[in-house]
């Protein structure tokens, strides 16, 4: 005879079940495959008290259906260098899940791609596009491509090559894939100018992240830096605090970086430091971001050079996680997955942070991030606190449809409101399944419900 208790704790224990078998599953048919692990096993753990709640999910074999993209695409991209020389490349594009839209997500272009790390980025991208409210579904795409250190033509090259393939499986209605690292404007611009001439014609709204003249949006390139700190100076806000007086490291010094920077200075906050691959500067006095948009944007250097500027900096070269020992009151960590782990949260904690609010896809590691929350710091998850880049873009694919251009102003805006709605989705499940401070939860949940809803809506397909 089970106990009242024991009756109590079914569901939960029911849930738990359910979750552990579909996360096996995923595990046994993907070996090998560290981050997409990662990525399912985060999700799935925020899920049981939703679970629990709801045992449709179960029938419906929601899990199951989620964790599995709809599509996986592999293929060769060759090139040839400017001596001649001809490389073979890998490209990839999952599509994951188009039950709220057509499949959105970045192009990623750097050695580390594989097909676990595109399987990540697209099965996160799922979530962090349900909680934008746009109608987009989640995707994600690349290629173990470097662009560091190519010519401008070699980049053009592979980047036709790239799109030789990639054009068979995007269309504005289908997939419309952005830039992430390594793909910026000139990226997507060669891309768009070829996808043109395969297709003949002009389809605007098949890539985001254009140049404003190929039918880009204004703000599309500060969105993801902007997003982060405007979802962080609302997580503040709720808790009686901001970003105003306060000292900020930042890592990275790429688009989301600088944009971050940008945002957080004009907030009233002082960048202290940020870094690149080669190593870390420190500026007591505050991140100058005119020298950084110059060094990083347009004379493409590297971040020592900032030093010869501004003397009184301090660089530190190849100890690039140290930059955690920077003390701070709050650090965003907006370079790249798994960057910051329990030894760096336990160096920030102990120099007294107060928030961690994540500008790139999974930074922090599982270590860290429950380091941070037992010490009581307000921790604002990737998922929603960098989903300013995809807003931004479903704007672009809005204007593209529509054949007008919004001002700078009217898309901040716009984003700005987005964010706010992010968060307080994410605060309002975090209250409703888990606990006030928990927005990883949050998130999980706010996303996934309007997902899951929606697949049960559609059928089974």
């Amino acid at each position: 005879m089970k106990t009242v208790e024991e009756i109590a704790h079914l569901p939960s224990r029911r849930a738990l079940e359910y979750s552990d078998r579909v996360f096996q599953t995923v595990k046994s048919r993907n070996p090998n495959q560290t981050e997409f692990h990662q990525a399912v096993k985060e999700v799935f753990d925020s899920l049981v008290p939703v679970l629990a709640d709801r045992p449709d999910l179960e029938k419906q074999a929601v899990l199951e259906r989620i964790s599995e993209p709809e599509r996986l695409i592999s293929f060769r991209v060759p090139w040839v260098d400017d001596k001649g020389g001809i490389h073979i490349n890998r490209g990839f594009r999952v599509q994951f899940n188009s039950a709220l839209g057509p499949y959105k997500g970045g192009l990623r272009f750097h050695p580390s791609v594989n097909e676990s790390i595109i399987k990540f980025l697209g099965f996160e991208q799922i979530f962090k596009n349900a909680l934008t409210g746009q109608p987009i579904g989640g995707g994600k795409g690349g290629s173990d491509f470097d662009p560091k250190g190519k010519s401008d033509m070699e980049i053009m090259r592979f980047t036709q090559s790239f799109m030789t393939e990639l054009s068979r499986h995007i269309g504005a209605d289908t997939d419309i894939p952005a830039g992430d690292i390594g793909v910026g404007a000139r990226e997507i611009g060669y891309m768009f100018g070829y996808y043109k001439r395969l297709r003949g014609g002009y389809e605007s709204g098949v890539l985001t992240g254009k140049d404003v003249q190929s039918g880009g949006s204004l703000a599309r390139k500060e969105a993801t830096g902007y997003g982060t700190v405007y979802f962080v100076q609302e997580m503040l806000k709720d808790r009686g605090l901001d970003l105003s007086g306060k000292d900020v490291v930042v890592s990275g010094s790429g688009n989301v970086s600088i944009y971050a920077i940008e945002k957080a200075e004009e907030l009233g906050a002082r960048v202290v430091a940020c870094s690149d691959s080669n190593g870390y500067i420190v500026d007591e006095k505050g991140i100058n971001i005119s020298t950084l948009k110059r060094l990083k944007e347009v004379e493409r250097k590297r971040l020592e050079e900032y030093k010869e500027e501004h003397p009184h900096a301090h660089y530190v070269e190849n100890d690039i996680s140290s930059i955690w020992a920077v003390p701070c009151d709050i650090a965003l960590p907006c370079a790249t997955q798994n960057e910051l782990g329990k030894e760096d949260a336990e160096m920030l904690v102990q120099n007294g942070v107060r928030a961690v609010g994540e500008g790139a896809n999974m930074p922090c590691t599982q270590e860290a991030i429950s380091h941070f929350m037992y010490h009581g710091v307000f921790f604002a998850p990737g998922k929603a606190a960098n989903a300013g880049g995809v807003s931004v873009s479903a704007l672009e694919m809005a204007q593209n449809s529509s054949r007008l251009s919004w001002s700078f102003s009217e898309v901040d805006e716009k984003l700005q409101e987005i964010m706010k709605k992010i968060y307080h989705d994410s605060q309002e499940a975090a209250n409703q399944y888990a606990s006030r401070d928990n927005l990883i939860a949050g998130a999980n949940i706010s996303g996934f419900l309007k997902v899951a809803d929606t697949m049960i809506i559609q059928g089974v397909v």
